[in-house]
């Protein structure tokens, strides 16, 4: 009794609000959240990591009182600036947002930290062998509904809205790395062309069986737009179903990451050699300092800017001059003409650059008081006429 007594007069303890994070990044969590604006805050100090002293980009559309989330008509991304007056909750993004300079130190001191702690030479070996297995699994565990549709496929690729525009005429899409289906069912769905054929592809026989599991798939009346086949994109064979020179549009979202960088070199030459001259390839990928990137812990680092998930899988993070290099063919694996190790073509294909870009955005979450820096790299490539 005496026990009860005492604890019932002990002074309730309020709870103290904290921001969830995951397991994987606590360790980012004083870079990560955003803190509570005071009216004591020196006016000098950057307040969300945006300078005090910063020159708008952009002038609002209309004064702040009738627009007060900086709007603009249509929407566009590339269009929301985050200003000193703005918001920063207005939006659950904002475009060309740079790191600020605690978070950059903190990227420079993540990055030594992972070279310091690589995978060993054991695992090295058993992640980079066959690396479609770990893609297999990683489908096997994740079901159709675990992944989200890319809406903002057309937003971010005008052309897409024009291929599948009713009498367009003959158009052939290769995806690659097309995983479940996430880009290819909104093609589909979207498509008002009947002379348009999609070609979903991707080395993971588990996630071509989720993709020919889908209704939508199943329920295709003849000729069927969209065919779903396994192909290793740093294979020796073209597509099933694939002739040199019979695409003209070629998706690699999210799927040039996935590869080593010793693959780089025969992938392209395979996408070059399906193009039809003029074809062109729209990509979307990983850029370097992304937050997939920093939050890596010890165990990860395969090689510079190249590592593995806790599931297996790998990704790689690219700079925009790396990207360049790459495919306008002016990138060399090695000085030694003799090396073996690497499954390069003879002719390097030469890609046009159309449009490379880094793509930097700020992610907040209102209700966590959160503030995530993205970094994706967005190009477009044509095969020469």
């Amino acid at each position: 009794m005496a026990d009860e007594k005492s604890e019932a007069a002990l002074p309730i303890r309020p709870k103290q609000p904290k921001q969830q994070l995951t397991k994987g990044m606590e360790h980012m969590r004083k870079y990560v959240v955003v803190p509570e604006k005071t009216s004591s805050s020196p006016a000098e100090k950057d307040d969300y990591g945006v300078p005090s002293a910063i020159e708008p980009i952009r002038k609002a559309t209309s004064d702040a009182a009738s627009n007060p989330q900086n709007r603009t008509d249509p929407f566009q991304f590339g269009t929301r600036y985050l200003e000193q007056d703005s918001d920063i909750f207005a939006h659950n993004a904002w475009d060309h947002v740079e790191v600020d300079a605690q978070y950059a130190e903190f990227i420079e001191q993540q990055t030594i930290f992972q070279r310091d702690n690589q995978v060993s030479d054991f695992d090295k070996t058993r992640f980079n062998d066959k690396p479609e297995k770990w893609w297999d699994k990683f489908y096997s565990n994740n079901n159709a509904n675990f992944f989200k549709d890319r809406k903002w496929l057309v937003q971010e690729f005008s052309i897409l809205g024009e291929v599948t525009s009713e009498g367009y005429g003959k158009c052939t899409v290769l995806e690659v790395g097309a995983g479940a289906g996430n880009t290819a069912f909104p093609l589909l769905a979207m498509n008002r062309n009947e002379e348009l054929k999609v070609h979903a592809c991707d080395y993971s026989a588990k996630a071509i069986d989720v993709i020919r599991a889908q209704d939508a798939y199943t329920a295709q009346s003849e000729p069927a737009v969209l065919k779903a086949d396994v192909w290793d994109a740093a294979g020796e064979v073209l597509p099933p179903g694939l002739e040199a020179g019979s695409v003209d549009l070629v998706l690699m979202i999210f799927i040039f990451s996935a590869l080593s960088p010793e693959q780089w070199m025969r992938a392209v030459s395979n996408i070059f050699t399906l193009l039809k001259p003029g074809g062109e390839v729209l990509l979307r990928d990983y850029g370097r300092g992304d937050l997939a990137q920093v939050r890596f812990k010890k165990g990860r680092y395969l090689e510079e800017n190249f590592y593995v998930r806790g599931d297996g899988t790998r990704v790689y993070f690219f700079e925009e001059q790396e990207l360049r290099e790459i495919w306008s063919g002016e990138l060399s694996r090695t000085d030694d003409p003799e090396d073996e190790s690497q499954d390069t073509p003879t002719d390097t294909p030469k890609f046009e650059i159309v449009n490379l870009a880094v793509d930097r955005r700020m992610l907040v979450n209102r209700q966590r008081k959160l503030k995530m820096y993205r970094c994706w790299m967005q190009g477009r490539f044509r095969k020469p006429v």
